[in-house]
């Protein structure tokens, strides 16, 4: 029993801030923001919930660490509409907001260079940045237009899927560069995520229909069926030998 007195309890509201409407609010005083998005300055709460109620609104607590709290006379429903579409709204373009590196070499092999050319490709239809950066090591130094030249055929290869946000600069040891995805109607599909199931391969009577016939090969007679009659109104015999000499001889002869 004392177990079970000792559990927490499990509050029914959703977790997240509790928005007050009209009799909830807790402020003797106000600050009111009207239905048209006037200022009707600091009422106290028994005078607002009466404007609000003769509008047909309800009186919504907006800002209630402010001192007074700042109410707006709007429909609650509208008002939760607003804020679940702005709430996704947020989330939508949050995703935007994330930076994926992309680290080349100037002898970089070039599968390699392809590999991370096809990252990059998948980071920007996904609505993410693109940072290219490039280091040298020892002596790579000495001939840093190599590495000018990867980065700037890496942006080429990825003109259809974005733009780099300023050109490729020179920041201690190493070149970056920031890549913003074009807009979803201006970029260029995924290659990667495209339908890649293969046609069926050919079947085997397709091959040999298809197969040439040599060149030196004589044309084959067609068999002629057994027991049907020949031209000459003779039934071939059925003993199964097509061309049988002996088939026109008279054995009652002599």
């Amino acid at each position: 029993m004392e177990g079970a007195l000792s559990r927490p309890f499990s509050p029914r509201t959703p977790p997240g801030p509790t928005i007050r409407v009209n009799g909830k609010i807790r402020a003797r005083e106000v600050r009111v923001i009207g239905a048209e998005g006037r200022q009707l300055g600091v009422l106290s709460l028994a005078e607002a919930i009466n404007q609000a109620r003769a509008l047909g609104v309800d009186l919504v607590e907006i800002a209630p660490n402010a001192m007074p709290p700042v109410c707006r006379m709007v429909d609650f429903g509208k008002y939760r509409y607003e804020l679940a579409k702005k709430e996704k709204d947020s989330r939508k373009h949050q995703h935007a907001n994330k930076v994926k590196e992309v680290q080349l070499s100037p002898g970089i092999d070039p599968h390699d260079f392809k590999v991370k050319l096809g990252h990059a490709i998948d980071f920007l239809c996904e609505e993410m940045k693109v940072k290219v950066s490039l280091r040298f090591r020892g002596r790579e130094m000495a001939h840093k237009e190599f590495g000018f030249q990867q980065v700037a055929r890496f942006i080429a290869d990825l003109a259809v899927y974005a733009h780099p946000d300023s050109e490729p600069k020179l920041v201690g040891r190493g070149i970056n560069v920031m890549l913003s995805p074009l807009p979803r109607n201006k970029r260029a599909k995924n290659p990667n995520q495209g339908d890649n199931h293969a046609p069926p391969p050919p079947s085997e009577e397709d091959e040999v229909e298809s197969e040439p016939a040599p060149l030196n090969s004589k044309p084959q007679p067609r068999p002629v069926p057994i027991g049907r009659p020949t031209p000459a109104g003779s039934p071939v015999p059925t003993d199964g030998f097509v061309n049988n000499p002996f088939a026109q001889l008279d054995l009652n002869a002599g």
